[in-house]
């Protein structure tokens, strides 16, 4: 019958699709097995180069003020060997009069171009104005965002990285707000395990460091040779990262060095915090990620490979969302047809649909079992027992809480980045909390 050989095909289709699926999934694995190995330092070093700390900003009034204050009052590294830079971008409040009241040399750029309503803007002139000076140079830029605290050791952690040949580095990410409800510790969690897991691992094996967002190194001699921050997309700061890789750089992971920043508070903040992610990460994926799988190809170098079956997880949400549901109600409703007699069959006698159906209940439950275990418990329970303080929490037990509820947010990260995948980049104001 017809219906039979649709179900072959389609069966046949879904084998592929769960392969495509498992590859990145045992690639987490590996990470988090791996995860044990020493850290890596970098040697301390007596030569202090000069920091220029960047800061894009659109009418961040509440949080400017206290963020500056902080990181010019907080860091232990020499006070004439760092600044801060505000680029308060299309501001309407107060944004540059607090930040020049707290210390920082403002910039301040009235961009009248709608389309130009996102951070890269602010960071590029930023970028702009601090190669321009040439008297007294700065040897880095880290950026930060409006509301983000750093650790006292920040400052001379990335420049150890730096006096050790490193060009671009990123940070540990912790959370300001880690405690307040159940999806700033959901996100806290999230966000962490690419520090904790994958970026500890990676930079023990020598391969290249994901340098997305807050915190994020970049030497000056490195973009005054790219020519500066050239980015042209919504995940500028994904995109910058897949630029300096392909021109042959490689990021560093340095692990003491903490970014705490402020994690959506709600599901309308994390569902357009993610939809922002998902739809910039499906363009990165037609225009850069299929030259990084090229790279790999020419060159040998698993940076490459990892990197793209990494970021390719934003098209594999659409399958887990859309395809693994679909197919699975189709699936259960066809065999349950066959295996019970609701159906004439030519192909296969009932039996098989039959042991066929509770083949799939015992070994799809199996696996999904194993995956909320493994996934959702172990690898948070592991992380909050481990490294709570740099998550940004007091107490091992102010998370614990979210442990337990931490596959139903995988669930929902998944739902919510697909459908920033099939949606238009857009940037919307960011609460602060």
């Amino acid at each position: 019958m017809w219906y039979e050989i649709l179900y072959r095909v389609l069966s046949i289709i879904n084998y592929v699709v769960l392969i495509v699926i498992a590859i990145p999934v045992l690639l987490q694995l590996f990470y988090v097995c791996a995860s044990f190995v020493k850290k890596r330092t970098f040697p301390k070093s007596e030569k202090k180069g000069r920091i220029a700390y960047l800061i894009p900003a659109h009418n961040e009034e509440k949080v400017i003020y206290n963020t500056v204050k902080k990181v010019l009052d907080g860091q232990k590294y020499p006070r004439d060997k760092f600044d801060v830079f505000v680029v308060a971008h299309n501001c309407t409040d107060k944004t540059a009069e607090l930040a020049r009241k707290a210390g920082a040399v403002v910039l301040e750029l009235d961009d009248p171009d709608p389309t130009h309503r996102m951070a890269l803007y602010p960071l590029k002139y930023g970028i702009e104005h601090i190669l321009a000076l040439k008297e007294d140079p700065y040897d880095v830029v880290i950026h930060l965002d409006a509301d983000n605290l750093i650790n006292p050791e920040f400052s001379s952690l990335m420049n150890d990285a730096f006096q050790s040949g490193v060009d671009f580095a990123r940070p540990y990410e912790g959370s300001i707000n880690a405690t307040q409800n159940f999806y700033t510790k959901a996100c806290t969690l999230f966000y962490s395990f690419d520090s904790r897991y994958g970026s500890r691992v990676r930079e023990r094996l020598g391969i290249a460091a994901h340098i997305n967002g807050s915190g994020a190194m970049m030497s000056v001699r490195m973009l005054e040779k790219c020519g500066g921050y050239d980015c042209v997309s919504i995940s500028d700061d994904a995109e910058f990262n897949f630029n300096r890789m392909l021109e042959g750089y490689k990021g560093h992971f340095v692990e003491d060095a903490v970014v705490y920043e402020d994690m959506p508070s709600s599901f309308k903040d994390t569902l357009a915090r993610n939809k922002r992610i998902g739809s910039g990460g499906m363009k990165l994926l037609k225009t850069r990620l299929l030259k990084m799988l090229g790279k790999f190809f020419t060159t040998g170098n698993f940076s490459y490979v990892e990197m793209f079956l990494t970021y390719i997880f934003n098209f594999i949400t659409i399958l887990i969302s859309v395809w693994i549901p679909l197919y699975y109600i189709y699936h259960f409703t066809f065999l349950g047809f066959a295996a019970y007699g609701g159906i004439a069959l030519s192909f296969q006698p009932v039996s098989y649909y039959y042991h066929s159906l509770w083949n799939t209940v015992i070994i799809g439950g199996a696996i999904i079992v194993g995956l909320f275990l493994f996934f959702g418990y172990l690898q948070a329970l592991f992380l909050v027992l481990s490294d709570y303080r740099k998550l940004g929490a007091k107490k091992r037990s102010e998370l614990l809480s979210a442990v337990f509820l931490f596959p139903v947010f995988l669930l929902l990260y998944a739902v919510t980045l697909c459908m920033g995948a099939m949606s238009k980049p857009s940037w919307g104001k960011v609460k602060r909390n």
